[in-house]
């Protein structure tokens, strides 16, 4: 397995060097919306720590992850009146991962609704930004 890439998009996110549409932060976890999303309020939960896959991550510090995954989920059902959500994580290559930082793909679904193919689509920073603020003021909601 290769190793952690200091110079990643996420890790980069993280050291404010790179713009997003921050949703939630914590200690340990950091969330955002995803700009090439496949459904609207695509969000990533990431670990701020610089970790690779789910093969390097300490065990409570996935379980963290996960349970923001699912404080993000119920966040998005509320702000995008979803019907349900779609949780995906990837590792290496040969499983579908693309950016080498561990991240959860929480995607807000309706019935009927297919996701957009992935990466094919760069979503307007102004439709980010609304969605990110929904997003926001769900999870302040709780």
């Amino acid at each position: 397995m290769a190793s952690y890439d200091p110079n990643n998009v996420f890790a980069k996110i993280l050291r404010g060097e790179l713009p997003c549409h921050k949703v939630y932060e914590d200690d340990l976890a950091f969330a955002f919306l995803d700009i090439m999303p496949r459904a609207p309020g695509h969000t990533l939960v990431i670990p701020k720590k610089q970790v690779r896959t789910i093969f390097d991550v300490a065990p409570d510090d996935l379980a963290h992850i996960h349970k923001v995954a699912q404080k993000i989920a119920k966040a998005t059902v509320k702000a995008f009146n979803a019907d349900g959500v779609t949780i995906h994580q990837f590792n290496e290559a040969s499983g579908g991962q693309v950016v080498f930082h561990l991240h959860v793909h929480v995607l807000p679904r309706h019935q009927g609704e297919p996701l957009k193919p992935a990466a094919t689509f760069h979503e307007e920073p102004a439709v980010l930004a609304d969605q990110a603020a929904k997003l926001a003021a769900a999870l302040a909601e709780g």
